[in-house]
């Protein structure tokens, strides 16, 4: 294992006996201090299981995790005094105000009691708090109670933050609330490890990126090193119905070295020739009299990048898509 990391995790497994789950099969990564580090995959690929691990909730079965130099499973106390933690779901006290659970977690971080008022008024005021400040928090939305959980878990003010999906579940305008606070953040030097959904989310925040399927880690590398892996341009053409774009993937197929997708009356191809590929794919539907109603050319995106892998969208994409469609594979 390397010395001077945040995190530093080697060969970690974790089965649950329950069902016989394997939750975590022999994972490795490292995270640098002062990064913004992304654990993307999708529901049950293992992602707040390592969450779990790494602020000591849950012990592995086997291999090693440390947080600065400290073995999660061996100096515990330690680790999570150096830690913060906000998660999927607030988990402040809904009937005290938004200062008083600030002050209480103060409090018990061994802050002063002018320690903990005085930290309580910075966080209010950083997360936009400070007027709902001595409202019961039970009547704060969703978005609100968000923020709050992120504020309790800087209170201590931690060189390691975890934040497990955050912004799960947010309205668009409180997704963006959060994202400007977690861009402060990462702004000011703070060390995230971010677990998510949002492949928009990755994109904008994450130095380094790790997927996880599965359990198992299935890519990993800068945002722009895996959607080179994709080649140079995403080629979407769309059809007047879903037959027509069914038949469409069974005539293009074989233009790209990669899965072609479609979904209604769409389909995806990603290559490295775009304006190229266009061309032979616009004559072999001409020739087989099939009708294109549009085309783009774009460059690819980590949720091109997550298909390829997965071949699926994340759950928080698909919950996105409304109606939602059954993506397939074409021939």
């Amino acid at each position: 294992m390397t010395e001077g990391l945040a995190v530093d995790v080697d060969g970690v497994s974790k089965v649950f006996p329950k069902g016989n789950v394997t939750a975590l099969d022999h994972v490795s990564l490292t995270v640098r201090p002062g990064t913004v580090f992304g654990l993307l995959g999708p529901n049950g690929a293992g992602k707040t299981t390592l969450v779990r691990i790494l602020s000591t909730i849950l012990r592995p079965d086997s291999g090693v995790a440390k947080v600065f130099g400290l073995d999660v499973t061996k100096r515990d106390d330690e680790v999570r005094r150096m830690i913060g933690l906000a998660g999927q779901y607030a988990t402040v006290d809904e009937n005290l105000t938004g200062s008083e659970n600030l002050k209480m977690v103060g409090r018990l971080s061994r802050l002063s009691r002018e320690g903990a008022r005085t930290r309580a008024g910075e966080l209010l005021e950083m997360f936009g708090l400070a007027d709902a400040a001595t409202r019961p928090v039970k009547t704060y939305s969703g978005g609100m109670r968000r923020r709050l959980d992120l504020a309790a878990s800087l209170v201590a003010r931690p060189p390691l933050l975890f934040l497990d999906e955050p912004t799960t579940g947010l309205d668009p305008q409180s997704r963006k609330d959060l994202w400007r606070v977690i861009e402060e953040l990462a702004a000011a030097g703070a060390t995230i490890l971010l677990t998510t959904q949002y492949l928009e989310e990755a994109d904008r925040f994450c130095e380094s990126i790790v997927v996880v399927d599965h359990g198992r880690i299935i890519a990993e590398g800068t945002p722009a090193d895996l959607k080179a892996t994709l080649g140079e341009t995403v080629v979407a053409i769309t059809f007047p119905d879903a037959t027509s774009a069914s038949a469409a993937a069974a005539r293009l197929s074989d233009l790209s070295e990669h899965p072609l997708f479609f979904e209604g009356e769409g389909i995806e191809l990603t290559v490295d020739q775009g304006p190229k590929v266009t061309a032979e794919a616009l004559r072999r539907l001409d020739a087989a009299n099939i009708e294109v109603t549009g085309i783009v050319l774009r460059e690819p995106s980590l949720d091109d990048v997550f298909l390829a892998l997965t071949g699926k969208r994340t759950d928080a994409d698909e919950a996105a898509a409304a109606p939602a469609k059954k993506r397939r594979r074409g021939a």
